[in-house]
């Protein structure tokens, strides 16, 4: 046997608090509202699109940027929710999943030495995609309840070494949103400097009580320095479908692609022509996303109202941060384990999403599940 030494480029990453916690559940027969993936399927044309490419032979490679028709068809949506038009040819990428573009984003622009502003609590694949391009991620926190963003504290944390500023509306796992007021104050802070934008906006679909999502795409002075990341993964209910895509100016979408090419090369050949299809001919599918997702958030809410639990506002995405505070008060990680242990249903404590966690007692439950699932767990939660 051999020994070797070896010096981890991630020494604070282990397994994924999501995978922990599925897991957990798995082997507790827990009902799962930890991990974000929906226990139903997608649109059944998507599913017969996705049979009929695969059977006309759309198996092999496709191009690395993605299919025309898709890119148009992405395109074309830009416009229409946006107001912005974007060239299919030199600013889409479409990309194996919402994950890979963050990953490839990142890594086209930032360079050792260089400092990304993230907010926190933020994805958990933020950081270590910094640090493995060699940059250092600056925490901002986001107050609670609320989780707006205080601009000034952004403002202080912005040194000459400054090269990204990363940003996520509808936001995991708060739920909150940004406002047109703050992207203003967003391009007002960088006009000037050479500071890039990342926007997360993998939820852009599922934003509630009549609120419009504030894309960075169709804010026209931060579009020209920023990165948009999508996801059909969460608006066609097909999130092991991985498939996602950056908009992003020619000159980002360039280097962005010099990456993705050697990270990927190309994305799920058959499912780009499905998703193609799908957004031509069925656009009502996401502009009806909203309504869909809200009435799960407020059937989720109502269940829960004799718990002891106390729900926090969600603006947007489909999770449901919950305070039980009046139940325990023992730290998040140990709540969550006894909670699939003992009660049998699975949350993410929320101190999985900080560098430095505070003083509060949160869960995150997600409520992208049937009415079945959700009133099987509610009656476990309100039981405790």
């Amino acid at each position: 046997r051999v020994f070797m030494r070896l010096q981890s480029k991630l020494p604070k990453v282990g397994t994924t608090i999501f995978t922990v916690m599925s897991q957990l559940a798995a082997q507790h027969k827990a009902v799962n509202l930890g991990q974000g993936f929906p226990d139903f399927e997608g649109p059944a044309a998507l599913h017969e699109a996705l049979h009929r490419h695969t059977l006309q032979g759309r198996n092999q490679y496709a191009p690395m940027s993605g299919i025309p028709a898709l890119r148009q068809a992405i395109a074309a949506k830009t416009e229409a929710l946006y107001g912005r038009r974007v060239d299919a040819d030199t600013e889409i990428t479409v990309t194996s999943g919402a994950t890979e573009a963050l990953f490839a984003a990142i890594h086209a622009v930032v360079s050792p030495g260089d400092e990304v502003i993230v907010l926190d609590p933020c994805y958990d694949c933020y950081e270590p995609a910094i640090e493995l391009a060699g940059g250092r991620a600056v925490h901002v926190p986001l107050p609670a309840p609320n989780f707006s963003v205080d601009w000034q504290r952004v403002k202080d944390a912005i040194t000459p070494r400054t090269r990204l500023l990363m940003i996520n509306s509808p936001h995991n796992p708060t739920g909150a949103t940004l406002t047109r007021f703050d992207l203003d104050t967003l391009a007002d802070l960088l006009r000037d400097t050479d500071i890039l934008v990342l926007s997360d906006e993998v939820y852009e679909h599922i934003i509630f009580d009549g609120r419009r999502h504030e894309s960075v795409l169709g804010h026209a002075e931060l579009a020209e320095r920023s990165f948009a990341v999508s996801s059909f993964g969460k608006t066609y209910h097909i999130t092991g479908w991985k498939i996602g895509y950056c908009v992003a100016p020619p000159t980002l979408s360039a280097e962005f692609r010099k990456v993705h090419q050697f990270l990927t090369f190309c994305t799920f050949h058959a499912a780009q022509w499905a998703l193609a299809d799908c957004l031509v001919a069925d656009p009502q599918h996401y502009l009806d996303l909203p309504n869909f997702y809200q009435n799960k958030r407020d059937h989720f809410a109502r269940a829960l109202s004799a718990s002891r639990f106390q729900l926090l506002p969600v603006e947007g995405a489909y999770f449901q941060l919950a305070d039980y505070s009046a139940i325990s008060d023992e730290d998040d990680q140990s709540f969550c384990r006894r909670l699939i242990v003992e009660h049998g249903v699975a949350g993410i404590p929320v101190s999985a999403f900080y560098e430095s966690p505070p003083e509060q007692r949160l869960v995150r439950f997600c409520f992208a599940k049937t009415e079945a699932t959700l009133d099987a767990a509610a009656e476990k939660l309100c039981a405790i």
